[in-house]
């Protein structure tokens, strides 16, 4: 059974943006159009909500998909806010690069390790 079944749009809205917030490290206040609308209320209200994986196993997930995938803009966003809201350290993120780099392939990695070290370089600074 669905724990929000008695949930208005309102609410699930209000829930979507408040885990695209936690997720993302900063809010948003919307977007135009049915697909920012279906991002907060199906992707953050009900699938980076659910029980069984913390926000940080479901960071983790995602961006093993990203790197597999070669998709270098997503990656960059997803460690930027990994690291803003302390899910991950420098030194996690600096692992991470190690272990996908052997399963993701070398340039992927190369390309992954130049990305977490300018990262953590602006990080440092601030």
């Amino acid at each position: 059974m669905n724990e929000h079944a008695d949930e208005t749009i309102s609410d699930r809205r209000s829930r979507g943006l408040e885990i695209m917030k936690q997720v993302n490290g900063e809010g948003d206040a919307g977007g135009p159009g049915d697909f920012f609308g279906m991002t907060v209320e199906h992707l953050f209200a009900d699938i980076w909500s659910r029980d069984g994986l913390s926000l940080r196993d479901r960071r983790l997930l995602l961006l093993g998909l990203l790197v597999g995938q070669g998709l270098g803009d997503e990656i960059e966003l997803q460690l930027d806010a990994a690291l803003r809201t302390g899910e991950l350290t420098p030194d996690e993120l600096r692992e991470i690069v190690i272990f996908l780099t052997h399963y993701a392939g070398w340039p992927r990695g190369a390309r992954l390790n130049t990305q977490v070290e300018e990262l953590i370089t602006r990080f440092m600074k601030d």
